[in-house]
């Protein structure tokens, strides 16, 4: 697909009495912001911080200052969960505390116990995925997430009886969706999880550029209960800027796919824009939002995402382009050392998962400091470093640990006996 093409962007009934699927069709805007829709290890001396043009988000009145934690942690256990797994690449907790995992290049869904056991998902779903999921380079089935019970209210707050990662407290059923990449596009699909059995899948989004790489993929339900989607550019780097693709995004949306309130056009689910590969996300609790990117040939990213913030990409890599109205980083590492995926953010850290770096990097949180949100990072410290080969994803399990995936089975790493594998991290 090309830039200048109409996306097929659309509204799908969530439930019985919604409205009926409608058809979004967004034009071609000429502001940036316009309306868019087309076709074990010590303190690591590699990363640069770097200042950014936007202040963070500034916690609501009266809330606590956020988060501290230490400058540096050792990690105290790891162990494997499980191995065996081909290509695991996204992450979702339930209630029960297992973890939903795909597979990429299998199509498969997988649901794995915290004592280590796999059980395939299974059904209507689980077959619709075999049938349209086309794996190829860096796509597949891809991203997962957990959607809170009931959605979102008009003031963004989700229903009760929904956790914040969205599975439901008696973790009966819940709603799931999925990134997939399909021969024509990469799109979202959701289906109900009954157990282990996926009922039938109804599309979110379509029409997201695809690519062998590039190919974006992180889905997260926000703290606000909305949908976050990352895209890459998939090898056309002018989409990031194009405000009428898809490509080079990160989107938000409803559960439906449509743009959610809020957004900084209210037609468009764009909420950031100006982004290479971004392919992690997450929150911290006083409301800052990290994002992940893979950078070019030099420098990988860490970024606090602001709504309507441009990224640079692909007029800057890296810091350097807040005189161009570009927000930069908050840290850089050389794709060397890092080439982040998953990212995972604590009370007390922000991790990322580093593919080609083979390590994983902690930044400590501290609280954010208005206009100046590197001020509200501790220095990057390395874990793990070359111990378990490329890391995938990093998530918070309900039991205080992480969760990490390693991705030697990816087609560019040097495969161990056992891998793929879940590890068990505690950090003290």
């Amino acid at each position: 697909m090309t830039s200048g093409t109409t996306c097929d962007l659309r509204r799908v009934p969530r439930g019985a009495g919604r409205r009926a699927a409608a058809l979004v069709a967004v034009l071609l805007g000429a502001a940036v912001l316009g309306a868019g829709c087309t076709t074990g290890g010590g303190v690591g001396s590699a990363v640069t911080p770097t200042g950014t043009s936007a202040p963070p988000r500034s916690a609501s009145p009266g809330a606590s200052p956020g988060p501290s934690g230490p400058a540096a942690v050792e990690v105290a256990e790891v162990a494997d969960v499980t191995t065996g797994l081909d290509v695991p690449w996204g992450i979702a907790f339930v209630a029960d505390g297992s973890a939903l995992v795909t597979l990429r290049d299998e199509a498969r869904l997988v649901l794995v116990a915290p004592d280590g056991d796999v059980r395939d998902v299974t059904g209507p779903g689980a077959d619709a995925l075999a049938d349209v999921v086309a794996p190829g380079g860096e796509g597949g089935l891809l991203g997962v997430a957990v959607l809170p019970e009931g959605g979102p209210t008009d003031d963004g707050a989700t229903d009760d009886g929904a956790t914040q990662d969205g599975a439901t407290e008696d973790g009966a059923t819940v709603d799931v969706v999925l990134y997939a990449t399909t021969a024509d596009d990469n799109r979202v699909l959701r289906g109900t999880l009954d157990g282990t059995t996926l009922g039938a899948l109804t599309p979110v989004l379509t029409g997201i550029p695809r690519a062998r790489n590039h190919d974006g993929g992180r889905l997260a339900v926000g703290p606000d209960g909305y949908l976050y989607v990352t895209t890459g550019d998939a090898g056309q780097p002018a989409r990031a800027q194009d405000p009428a693709s898809l490509g080079g995004k990160i989107l938000r949306v409803t559960a439906d796919g449509a743009p959610a309130p809020g957004n900084p056009d209210p037609g468009s689910p764009v909420w950031s824009l100006g982004h290479r590969n971004v392919q992690g996300l997450g929150w911290s609790s006083d409301g800052r939002m990290f994002a992940a990117e893979f950078g070019q040939n030099t420098w990988d990213e860490l970024n606090v995402v602001e709504p309507g913030g441009n990224y640079g990409w692909p007029v800057v890599e890296g810091a350097g382009g807040t005189d161009r109205g570009f927000v930069d980083p908050v840290a850089t590492w050389p794709t060397s050392d890092a080439s982040p995926s998953g990212l995972a953010v604590t009370d007390e850290g922000v991790y990322l998962a580093g593919l080609r770096g083979e390590r994983l990097w902690r930044l400590p949180l501290l609280p954010p400091v208005p206009g100046d949100a590197r001020a509200g990072l501790g220095a990057p410290q390395a874990l793990l470093v070359g111990e378990h080969g490329r890391l995938r994803a990093v998530a918070p399990a309900p039991d205080g640990s992480l969760w990490v995936l390693t991705n030697n089975t990816d087609g560019r790493g040097d495969p161990r006996d056992g891998d793929d594998r879940i590890l068990r991290v505690v950090v003290r």
